[in-house]
């Protein structure tokens, strides 16, 4: 059996999942280009297979029909907004996600960039490697109120690494949500008032709907702190670069983007960490949803 393996960095940093893919007698083909793919470079790479594990490419109605061969997608993810599930269900097409997988490493990022963001630490390195000793004054997590927008499995890791800081944690999602931790249920536009730092972390839906434009940000507490490596075209960037020039908000995080690879304006400010889409970069976690992949797409070709 065939199959194209067209995430980009697949096997590159532990070889036991391709390795497991040749037991299994499973040929393959990886990404020769190091990126997402386009349409067209997915439809070349696919032709003649029996499987795809999938990265964050489009596997829409019109790729999927120009895949006659095509019994197989397993994604190397949790989110499944790139595959258009309905058609792949007409087509008879199994389709398998790592939903789990990448819960630990998305929430720690964003943690992460959450103290980046209070204490300066990126701004303060860039200084400091351009000659400019200043020691900028920063803040504490501890006592802050974190608003979580999107609460399923990876929001509410983020509420319980973050309440160890000492900090009241609200939610607001689609959902009816039953949570063990000790947070708030908010409306939503009570949460954007009432959070010193929002993180998104929504599903993935088939078409991106824009939950935070210039009402929703100018609704946001003044001096708070955004944090989005939930889904890219969630945010109007446009909207929040003009914010961060007035200084309504005090800082941003983005490890996700509208169009990427991201080349706009607010790259240009001192108040913004930028990240390439890493969210599930852990060594440990990344090793492990591609051998799940794997797995999954040797139950779907095999039935074992």
């Amino acid at each position: 059996m065939n199959i194209a393996i067209t995430t980009t960095s697949f096997g590159k940093y532990d070889s036991s999942p391709l390795a497991r893919l040749k037991g299994a007698q499973i040929h393959y083909i990886l990404n020769p280009y190091g990126r997402k793919l386009t349409k067209e470079e997915v439809l070349d790479m696919s032709k003649g297979v029996d499987g795809i594990i999938a990265g964050t490419e489009p596997l829409g109605e019109q790729v999927l029909r120009k895949l006659p061969r095509l019994k197989v997608i397993s994604r190397c993810g949790a989110g499944m907004d790139n595959v258009d599930l309905d058609a792949a269900e007409r087509l008879g097409i199994k389709v398998f996600n790592t939903p789990y997988g990448p819960t630990l490493a998305v929430a720690e990022l964003t943690v992460g960039l959450i103290l980046d963001l209070l204490r300066k630490v990126t701004l303060m390195d860039s200084e400091l490697r351009a000659g400019v000793w200043n020691k900028r004054m920063g803040n504490l997590l501890y006592g802050k109120k974190v608003g979580i927008i999107g609460f399923g499995r990876i929001g509410q890791k983020v509420a319980e690494l973050v309440m160890t800081f000492g900090v009241e944690v609200g939610y607001c999602d689609v959902c009816e949500i039953s949570c063990d931790l000790s947070c708030t249920a908010k409306e939503f536009e009570n949460l954007l008032a009432w959070s010193d730092i929002i993180t998104l972390h929504i599903s993935a839906q088939k078409e991106m709907v824009l939950i935070l434009g210039e009402k929703e940000i100018g609704m946001m507490k003044e001096g708070a702190w955004l944090v989005n490596v939930a889904r890219g075209g969630i945010v109007d960037e446009e909207a929040l670069y003009q914010t961060l020039k007035r200084n309504h908000l005090a800082g941003v995080a983005l490890d996700v983007f509208g169009s990427e690879p991201y080349n706009g304006p607010l790259s240009t400010l001192n108040n913004v960490i930028i990240t390439p889409h890493i969210g599930s970069y852990a060594l440990e976690a990344r090793v492990a949803m591609e051998m799940e992949s794997v797995e999954n797409i040797i139950v779907g070709l095999k039935g074992k």
